[in-house]
């Protein structure tokens, strides 16, 4: 069966069925841009920005700005480059642009030194701009490879790979950044930005080889270009979600909870190494621990989530977050703040395991592009106010800890937004519909 006809879609030619092969070369793209995360974002040029490139200035401020203007920058943008790409079906072609974007300025992160501030967040901006507009044509890939009762296992599929991809970026940078951010070991750790985009690069031709476009090129409107497009879809879609409450308000929910998770992610090393002054060598073995049980995480809630439910799972990875935030605002030693990164693996693995999955349940057939694509929306805006209220409370209170705390408040607003969703009734109303199109499908 195609990939069109399992959601309905005619086109004047069927699209070629889907293979494994091809599967695991959309799954391998987690492998190869979790680099990016974990080496640029969390471990390594977080710490090296606030460290040494923003030296006399409040680093850790001026880290959660440039962070959250380049989420700012694609939430905007992604409306018109979604439009564009579902019309001209390309989404492939827009994913390597904007992998090549982001590959391009990682590798000239090794150009910034010392007091190269805005050098530093231009690249940075620049760079994350490439690597989440990427991510939003990624998924896009998700409903045409996999079915209803599979998509589950295919997300957490990218989820684990996208942990392995991780631990192996981590593992490669690792003998140029154990000397440490000491001026005698810069010209060391600089190469290990350059190391990380040519892990990407190379880790992503499977997915770009392999990986085949299976949507139908469509005609603009008369008298219309992509930007009027992407706006009016925009408001097709929030209209379209309007009709699904449920839908409508665990976006809410995540977008309170999804702000929180990657507010840890963006400040975790940085925490680390300024508060508890944890060395590179350090930074590195921390995150492999987190990468390992992340992946755990993603594995074992699967059935959990199956014999829960998906809302449910998710409460119960924000009552852990919630202790994970408390336990690491008060940690005075590097082996307690380990500990407290076991549970933070486990906790980020499961919750974003089980919150696709909760999307999928809630989403109606031939609705996945539209409402994976507010969801895309929905991520990026999250991923903008956390890290702004962080580096401002930082900068304020000249501590982290206290600015951690804020962290924990979202997570409990999250999990109070969680508690209004009816699980139930939401999957209801998405099989009302698909129930409604097979009859007329049927029918003629």
């Amino acid at each position: 069966m195609t990939a069109e006809s399992r959601r309905g879609i005619s086109g004047p030619e069927p699209a070629p069925p889907v293979s494994p092969r091809e599967i695991w070369a959309w799954a391998f793209f987690d492998f190869a841009n979790s680099s990016y995360t974990t080496v640029i974002i969390t471990v390594v040029y977080s710490v090296y920005f606030t460290k040494i490139v923003a030296v006399g200035h409040v680093g850790e401020q001026l880290w959660g700005w440039g962070y959250s203007a380049s989420m700012l920058v694609i939430a905007l943008a992604l409306p018109f480059l979604g439009a564009a790409a579902d019309f001209a079906g390309a989404k492939k072609r827009f994913l390597c642009v904007l992998t090549g974007v982001s590959v391009v300025f990682t590798a000239l992160l090794y150009f910034v030194g010392p007091g190269d501030l805005w050098t530093g967040l231009l690249f940075l901006v620049l760079s994350n701009i490439g690597f989440a507009g990427g991510l939003a044509f990624y998924n896009g890939f998700l409903p045409e490879i996999a079915r209803a009762d599979n998509m589950g296992k295919i997300s957490g599929y990218g989820w684990a790979l996208g942990y392995v991809g991780g631990l192996v970026a981590l593992l490669c940078v690792y003998p140029f950044v154990r000397g440490g951010f000491g001026e005698e070991n810069l010209s060391s750790v600089r190469w290990a930005f350059p190391l990380t985009a040519a892990f990407f690069f190379l880790a992503s031709l499977p997915t770009f080889i392999l990986l085949r476009e299976r949507a139908v090129p469509s005609r603009l409107p008369a008298g219309e270009g992509y930007g009027r497009v992407g706006w009016r879809r925009v408001f097709e879609t929030l209209r379209e979600i309007r009709r699904f409450r449920e839908l409508a308000k665990f976006f809410i929910a995540f977008f309170i909870y999804g702000d929180a998770i990657n507010t840890v992610i963006v400040f975790s090393s940085i925490f680390a190494a300024h508060v508890l002054g944890f060395t590179p060598g350090e930074l590195i073995l921390f995150f492999v621990v987190v990468q390992v049980t992340a992946a755990l995480g993603a594995f074992a809630f699967g059935p959990v989530t199956d014999r829960m439910g998906a809302k449910r799972t998710i409460g119960i990875t924000l009552v852990i977050w919630i202790g994970v935030v408390a336990a690491a605002a008060g940690v005075e030693t590097k082996e307690a703040f380990y500990v407290v990164g076991l549970a933070a693996g486990l906790a980020i693995g499961s919750s974003q395991a089980a919150s696709r999955a909760l999307i999928a349940l809630m989403t109606p057939p031939g609705k996945n592009a539209e409402f994976f694509g507010f969801f895309a929306l929905t991520e990026k805006f999250a991923a903008i106010m956390g890290p702004l209220v962080y580096g401002t409370i930082s900068a304020w209170t000249g501590s982290q800890r206290t600015a951690l705390l804020s962290v924990g408040a979202f997570f409990i607003l999250g999990f109070v937004a969680l508690q209004f969703v009816r699980e139930k009734e939401g999957i209801e109303a998405a099989q009302a519909l698909r129930d409604l199109t097979g009859r007329k499908t049927h029918t003629g």
